[in-house]
C-alpha cells in the first residue's frame, strides 16, 4: 500500500511550538523518512503557509523523474555515509563501540578495550576524542561508513572538514542533559551541508532520564537554525550506548541496535554519484604510516580510481600537478583492506602521494576538476612559543632550537585545518593561533611527548577591528551547577563580564543549568575559579558564538605569586617558612633557579622568597627541632599552568617537567 504524504512548508514567521512525536514514522513513497505533523501543528500553521498543493500536486512531484542535465548521475544503494556527531560525553564513541560488537567486527573471543575508536594516547588520558576516525560495518548488505568525531568545541574543525564525506549524521543527545553548546555548533553545520539527521536519545537508561524534553529542546534547536521542513521532521531512536540497545520508543528497549541499524538504512539517502564522470575525490584528511609514507582519505565524488592510476592534484586556485596512486584501501570493519578499484560514493584510503594535503582534490589526469577546498572557522586564541631560555634548558629535552620548534610547528598545519602559524617578533619566537586553549594544549603535550623543549605565554584573545570599532570573540558557556553553589558561580560569571542568557532546572538531580554570553577572554583561568567556587561539582561547556563589542577590562586572578629568590635546591628549613606566605608548588630537594614562580602568594602582588635557605649547623639543640611538617605541594597540570599565568609569567615545558617562571622580557608594571 502506498503512503501518501503532504508536505507542509511554513513561511519565516511560522513557530512550530511542538515536535512532531518519533512513533510515527512511516516511509513515504519517495523513499525518504519524514514525520507526519500531527494534527494541533497542522491546524496552527495554516495561516503561515506559503502556499496550498493539493495531494495529486504532491504525488506528482514525488513520481518525477530527476532532471535530464543529470542523467548521469546514478544511486548506490549498497553504502550509507555516516558521521557521530554530538557534545562532549554525550556517548558517542561508547555508541560506535556497540555497533562494531553487534556487526560482528570482533570474533566472539576477542579482548576489546573501551572506546575502541579513541586509539591516542592522549584521547585515553583525557577521556575525549580528539581526532575523528574512520571505520565501516555491514548490516544486511549494507556496507555503513562511520566517522566518529569529536565532541569538544576546540576540535570542531575536525568535525567541519568531514562532514563533506557523508549523506547523514547521527545526532547524538544526553537524556538528561539534552542539547548542548557543541550540540548546536556539530547541528548547524550538518544542517548548512544540507544532511540528513537521525536523531538519538543516549543513556536513555539513566535514571533521572527525561526523553519527552530532550525531544521537545532537539525539536527547537533545528527551528532556531532555520531547519528546512524535511530535516525538521527528524526520526528520533531512543538507545542506550553502552547496553548496546535501541528502540523507536523510549519505554521498551529492544535487545540489539536493530532499529538503530534500520533507522539508518531507512533515513539517511544513499549516495548519488557520477559513475561515468570524471574522476574527482576530496582529501579530507591525511594520517602517515611509516612504511607507505602520507596517506589521504576521503569520499569519491565521481568516476572510479584504480590501484597504479595517474591522477592530477589540484586545488581551484593553485596549478596542479601528476601523482600515482601506489596503494588503495576501503575501510572494512576496524581495518583498511587493499583493494584494485573503488567507484563514487565511498570512502577510501590513498598512497603514493607524498605531498597530498587535506582540501586538495584528487582528479582524473586528463579531463579533471578540483572540487570546492575545505573551509573552517577561524581561530579566536593566540599563544606565542619560543625556545627554552631557562638556565635548566637542555637538561631533558632533545629538539631544543628554532629550526626544530619551527618545523614542528608548520608540520601541525598539515593536518589541523584550523591552527594557524605565524612568525613572531624575533627569529625565535612564533605565534600559534587556535580555537581554545584545550586546542593548543593538546598540540603542546603532543610535542612535549616528542622530546620538544620550549615555552609558551599566556593565551591570547584574537581581536577584530570594523569600522573602526574594537571587537572580541563572545562564547556562550553553559554551567551545571548544584543549587547551594549557585550563588558563588554566578557572581564569579558576572565579574568576568558575562550576561545570563538562561537559567532552568536540571531535572531532579538538584542542579540548575546557567547560561552566559561572555567574553572569550573571562573564559581563561574560569575553569579552575568554578570547580573551585563549586567545591568540584559544576561542569563548564562553552562555544564560540560572535564577535561583539569590547567589553572592557576585567580580573582575571587575585592573587600573585610566589617567586625563588635565587638558584638552588630546595630545603625544608626554607619552605617551612615559605608556607606561610601561601600555597607552594614545590618540595624539598627540587632544583629552582631565580625568577621561578614556587606558588602562590596569599595577597596580591608577587613576593620574592628564599626557598633554598640552610639552616645554621650550630643551631640545632635536639631532634624535637629539626622535625619539619610540610603541606603537601599544590600539583598542576599543563592546563592549569596556562589557565594560571598572567601577563609577564611563561611557562616551561619539557619532557619530564612543567615549570612556571617570570617573564625576563616583559617589565612587571606596579
Amino acid at each position: 500500500m502506498q503512503t501518501q504524504t503532504l508536505i507542509l512548508r511554513a513561511g519565516p514567521s511560522a513557530r512550530r511550538s511542538t515536535p512532531p512525536p518519533a512513533s510515527t514514522v512511516h516511509l513515504a513513497a519517495s523513499g525518504r523518512c519524514l514525520l507526519r505533523a500531527p494534527s494541533s501543528l497542522r491546524r496552527r500553521r495554516t495561516r503561515s503557509l506559503r502556499a496550498s498543493a493539493s495531494l495529486e500536486q504532491v504525488k506528482e512531484v514525488a513520481s518525477s523523474p530527476a532532471p535530464s542535465g543529470k542523467s548521469s548521475q546514478a544511486t548506490r544503494r549498497d553504502v550509507r555515509n555516516i558521521a557521530i556527531v554530538a557534545h562532549v560525553d554525550h556517548g558517542k564513541t561508547t555508541l560506535v563501540d556497540s555497533m562494531l560488537r553487534q556487526a560482528k567486527v570482533f570474533r566472539d573471543n576477542q579482548v576489546v578495550q573501551e572506546r575502541i575508536m579513541d586509539s591516542n594516547d592522549l584521547e585515553r588520558e583525557r577521556g575525549i576524542t580528539i581526532l575523528s576516525k574512520n571505520t565501516s560495518i555491514t548490516y544486511k548488505g549494507t556496507k555503513i561508513n562511520i566517522i566518529d568525531t569529536p565532541g569538544h568545541s576546540d576540535f570542531g574543525g575536525e568535525v567541519e572538514r568531514v562532514l563533506n564525506m557523508v549523506e547523514g549524521v547521527l545526532l547524538v543527545v544526553d537524556s538528561v542533559e539534552g542539547p548542548m553548546p557543541q550540540t548546536r555548533f556539530v547541528l548547524k553545520k550538518a544542517l548548512e551541508f544540507g544532511h540528513a539527521v537521525v536523531v538519538v536519545v543516549n543513556k536513555i537508561d539513566r535514571p533521572t532520564a527525561r526523553p519527552e524534553f530532550v525531544v521537545n529542546s532537539t525539536f527547537e534547536l533545528f527551528i532556531e537554525l532555520n531547519a528546512t521542513d524535511e530535516q525538521c521532521d527528524f526520526q528520533t531512536v531512543y538507545a542506550s550506548g553502552i547496553k548496546g540497545k535501541a528502540s523507536l520508543s523510549p519505554d521498551n528497549l529492544a535487545d540489539d541496535l536493530g532499529p538503530l541499524f534500520e533507522a539508518i538504512l531507512r533515513c539517511i539517502p544513499e549516495p548519488r554519484v557520477e559513475k561515468d564522470g570524471a574522476l574527482q575525490m576530496l582529501v579530507s584528511n591525511t594520517e602517515y604510516d611509516e612504511h607507505k609514507g602520507r596517506i589521504a582519505i576521503g569520499r569519491l565524488h565521481a568516476g572510479e580510481l584504480q590501484r597504479g592510476m595517474e591522477v592530477k592534484v589540484c586545488t581551484p586556485d593553485d596549478a596542479c600537478r601528476v601523482g600515482k596512486v601506489s596503494e588503495l584501501f576501503v575501510y572494512q570493519n576496524f581495518s583498511r583492506a587493499p583493494v584494485e578499484s573503488v567507484s563514487a560514493g565511498d570512502i577510501c584510503a590513498v598512497c603514493g602521494i607524498d605531498d597530498i594535503m587535506i582540501g586538495e582534490t584528487i582528479a582524473d589526469k586528463v579531463t579533471g576538476t578540483p572540487l570546492p577546498t575545505i573551509k573552517v572557522e577561524e581561530p579566536t586564541v593566540r599563544m606565542s612559543f619560543s625556545i627554552n631560555t631557562s638556565p635548566f634548558v637542555g637538561r631533558e629535552g632533545k629538539y631544543v632550537t628554532s629550526r626544530n620548534l619551527r618545523d614542528r610547528l608548520y608540520r601541525e598545519l598539515e593536518r589541523n585545518l584550523a591552527m594557524k602559524v605565524e612568525d613572531g617578533e624575533t627569529a625565535d619566537t612564533f605565534l600559534v593561533s587556535g580555537r581554545g586553549t584545550l586546542h593548543l594544549t593538546i598540540l603542546i603535550e603532543n610535542m612535549r611527548r616528542e622530546g620538544y623543549e620550549f615555552m609558551i605565554g599566556p593565551p591570547k584573545v584574537i581581536n577584530k577591528t570594523v569600522d573602526g570599532k574594537l571587537l572580541e570573540p563572545y562564547e556562550i558557556a553553559a554551567v551545571e551547577v548544584p543549587e547551594e553553589s549557585m550563588g558563588s558561580v554566578v557572581e564569579l560569571l558576572g565579574k568576568r563580564r558575562g550576561q545570563m542568557v538562561d537559567m532552568e532546572a536540571n531535572g531532579t538531580e538538584g542542579t540548575t543549568l546557567l547560561k552566559y554570553k561572555i567574553p572569550t577572554r573571562g573564559l581563561i583561568g574560569l575553569r579552575n575559579a568554578i570547580l573551585t567556587a563549586s567545591r568540584g561539582r559544576a561542569i563548564l561547556n562553552t562555544i564560540f558564538d560572535s564577535y561583539g563589542p569590547w567589553a572592557g577590562d576585567l580580573s582575571s586572578r587575585d592573587q600573585g605569586s610566589l617567586v625563588a629568590f635565587e638558584d638552588g635546591s630546595t630545603t625544608s628549613y626554607a619552605l617551612l617558612n615559605a608556607q606561610e606566605r601561601g600555597m607552594l608548588f614545590v618540595q624539598p630537594g627540587q632544583d629552582v633557579y631565580k625568577g621561578q614562580i614556587v606558588g602562590i602568594h596569599q595577597r596580591p602582588g608577587d613576593l620574592a622568597i628564599n626557598v633554598c635557605k640552610k639552616k645554621a649547623a650550630t643551631n640545632v639543640r635536639s631532634n624535637k627541632e629539626t622535625t619539619v611538617v610540610l603541606d603537601e605541594p599544590l600539583s598542576y597540570s599543563l592546563d592549569d599552568c596556562i589557565e594560571f599565568i598572567q601577563e609577564d609569567e611563561i611557562v616551561e615545558v619539557t619532557p619530564a617537567s612543567i615549570r612556571m617562571c617570570k617573564n625576563p622580557k616583559v617589565s612587571k608594571k606596579k
